[in-house]
């Protein structure tokens, strides 16, 4: 069904409002390196042919979350709530005053003196589309091209938002980008082909060629349980153990388009699990965000 775009009603649930406070202790400059901000609308309109309306979500309700979980740096994906207009991914980097990065939305007919504008703010990706239905309809893949070939001088990394056979489908197109490449959300697998299924058998072989990453986040959304996900849980853990130097982990708030919407704190006691010794850990929430997304 078509959003109204002048109906602000929400059509997908919110954050969960009572984080727990976690056990574990990130370390010091950890990263949360996937979260959204949404609004709020009267400041920063949603898109009128958004996918979806969410409840607003701003950067005040991000920072108090950061600061209870025990984050001082991030990455702010825009979302396709505010399309290509970036204005909220700009307000929230000068906001953070140098320790959040962001990677924007953009399309063929962005200007290339707003990417530059967007390079000075702190923008270091731009986020690709391969999952339809609530995100809308892919891009072509001639405006695909075109959108890599624009951020390129900027050294910006590929942000690939897929899911179930999609890392498998695209690993032509994936291994032809030689910048940075970063996969969300663990591809968004289907966890019943199991461990040694195809696709994520290509997942480990798309990390070993050095220039792809992929966000650990998402274990909630892949899980078919409630948490702590213990179905899902073997396979970022696998990742991690895997490719150490080429990975990262985010927590999704506030969680777009999610069925069951989890606890920020359980999330964040999810990370022992995922890498289980702290070498690990400091790879994927400190080293390898500071690398990738440029602090």
């Amino acid at each position: 069904m078509a959003i109204d775009p002048n109906d602000l009603t929400p059509t997908i649930a919110p954050p969960d409002p009572n984080p727990r406070k976690p056990r574990f202790v990130p370390p010091p400059n950890a990263c949360d390196s996937h979260f959204h901000v949404f609004g709020p609308h009267s400041r920063f309109p949603y898109a009128r042919n958004r996918p979806f309306t969410p409840a607003d979500a701003p950067k005040e309700d991000l920072f108090r979350l950061h600061e209870f979980l025990g984050f001082q740096r991030g990455v702010f994906v825009q979302s396709t709530c505010h399309g290509t207009d970036n204005s909220v991914l700009v307000d929230l980097l000068k906001a953070g005053n140098g320790r959040y990065r962001g990677s924007a939305l953009l399309d063929a007919k962005t200007p290339d003196a707003e990417v530059e504008r967007l390079d000075e703010a702190g923008v270091r990706g731009v986020r690709l589309h391969f999952f339809g239905g609530h995100l809308g309809t892919p891009k072509p893949r001639e405006e695909i091209l075109d959108i890599i070939e624009k951020v390129s001088p900027y050294g910006w990394h590929i942000q690939i938002h897929t899911g179930g056979h999609g890392v498998l489908d695209l690993y032509d197109f994936i291994t032809g980008i030689e910048a940075p490449v970063v996969i969300d959300h663990i591809g968004r697998i289907d966890i019943a082909e199991g461990l040694n299924g195809k696709t994520f058998s290509v997942l480990r072989r798309l990390l070993d060629r050095g220039n792809i990453w992929v966000k650990l986040s998402g274990t909630d959304r892949i899980s078919k349980q409630s948490y702590p996900y213990a179905d899902a849980i073997a396979f970022p853990r696998a990742l991690a153990e895997h490719a150490p130097e080429r990975v990262v982990w985010g927590t999704d708030w506030p969680h777009p388009n999610h069925s069951a919407v989890p606890n920020d704190g359980d999330l964040v006691d999810l990370i022992p699990d995922i890498a289980p010794d702290e070498r690990t850990r400091r790879l994927m929430l400190v080293d390898n965000p500071a690398k990738l997304f440029g602090y």
